[in-house]
């Protein structure tokens, strides 16, 4: 019996949680469930919003189940802790990036699929998959401020451009590195050609700006090019990220598998859900070799904590996927044709859709169809 650790997290991640542990219930899987503490109220209270109790759970388990965070800005985390850790040296890290560095989830893979039947749908022939690296770039976590003088002198020896800034007081300089390696380049691009080859796309579309972010971009579309020569059958294409923001709304029905880096993947994602209906439709898996976290790629919204009144079906796509990649490919399929039919339908909806219908409401009527 596999062992899953389950981290509901901040505001309505219990909510919808407590949903999709519902249909999961129903679906005929059998897990062994263990629940960790994760997210604000182990920051404001302990110092971490991570404990080393919950990382500890995560390594005796197979995978775990995540619901949403609530992260916030350096200066407002500090304010929140409890008087005893004022001042201690508590700096605030987001736990979900920890995670997906601490166990190398490399690959974030968010499917973007239209279920016929959703009002909120761009269109109905929408079927996007995004690739996101998930450990390197803008969120590798190398930044600085203000900046050490020491490290403004080794730029400066390794590239003149940076002479520009001397002229400024250097703690008046902030500074986020966007780190790229070879073998992260590869890897996510070697998983989105899979993928499309396993799933029947023709397409994989790179996503960067290597016309001015020259290095790093350039890096991670030579070796997609490198990479797209061992899969003849599927076509690669190439795009800028700005572009690409276009295009998607314009035709959106075109694209199959899309790649790309850390941060222009996330925001790829978001766009790519906001055309199936938003992020209420739209899950996501933390992949790595040997280890997985799925979340849907919803955030916490505390304004609706506890009202049960967000749609859950991200957080029920998010378990099919968690399902899938344990090879319960059967049950997996079963899920989402529960939810397309309860969409199609159109019977029961949220707020989000229209509806009334609360967030367990939309969990029963899924688990009616299965």
């Amino acid at each position: 019996m596999k062992r899953i650790v389950v981290l509901p997290g901040d505001g309505v991640g219990n909510d919808v949680m407590e949903a999709a542990m519902k249909v999961l219930d129903a679906s005929g899987f059998k897990a062994d469930y263990v629940y960790g503490d994760i997210g604000w109220e182990f920051w404001c209270k302990e110092g971490s919003p991570l404990p080393e109790r919950t990382i500890k759970l995560l390594k005796e388990t197979d995978c775990g189940l995540f619901g949403a965070i609530t992260s916030k800005p350096k200066e407002e985390a500090q304010k929140e802790l409890i008087p005893e850790l004022q001042d201690k040296g508590f700096a605030y890290s987001s736990p979900i990036v920890q995670l997906r560095q601490m166990f190398n989830l490399h690959t974030n893979l968010r499917p973007c699929k239209a279920y016929p039947g959703n009002p909120l749908n761009y269109r109905d022939d929408i079927d996007i998959v995004v690739f996101r690296e998930n450990t390197e770039g803008l969120y590798a976590g190398v930044e600085f401020h203000p900046l050490p003088e020491e490290v403004f002198e080794v730029l400066e020896k390794h590239n003149k451009k940076i002479s520009r800034f001397g002229k400024t007081d250097l703690k008046d300089i902030a500074m986020s590195c966007r780190i790229f390696t070879r073998d992260a380049c590869r890897n996510i691009a070697r998983q989105g050609f899979e993928y499309a080859k396993k799933w029947g796309y023709k397409t994989v579309t790179i996503v960067e700006k290597p016309n001015v972010i020259r290095e790093t971009s350039g890096l991670m579309v030579r070796e997609a090019r490198n990479i797209a020569k061992e899969y003849p059958g599927i076509e690669l294409w190439e795009t800028n990220i700005d572009a690409q923001c276009m295009w998607l709304v314009k035709n959106p029905q075109i694209y199959g598998v899309i790649v790309s880096t850390n941060m222009f993947g996330d925001i790829l994602s978001d766009l790519s859900a906001q055309l199936i209906g938003g992020l209420g439709f739209s899950p996501s898996g933390n992949i790595g070799d040997n280890y997985a976290v799925f979340e849907p790629t919803h955030g916490s919204a505390p304004k609706y904590a506890g009202q049960y009144k967000v749609n859950p079906i991200a957080m029920i796509l998010t378990a099919k996927l968690m399902l899938m990649w344990l090879g319960e490919k059967d049950i997996a399929e079963n899920i989402d044709n529960a939810v397309a039919s309860v969409i199609v339908e159109g019977k029961v909806r949220t707020y989000d859709m229209g509806g009334s219908d609360s967030t367990l409401e939309m969990a029963d009527a899924v688990i009616e169809k299965l």
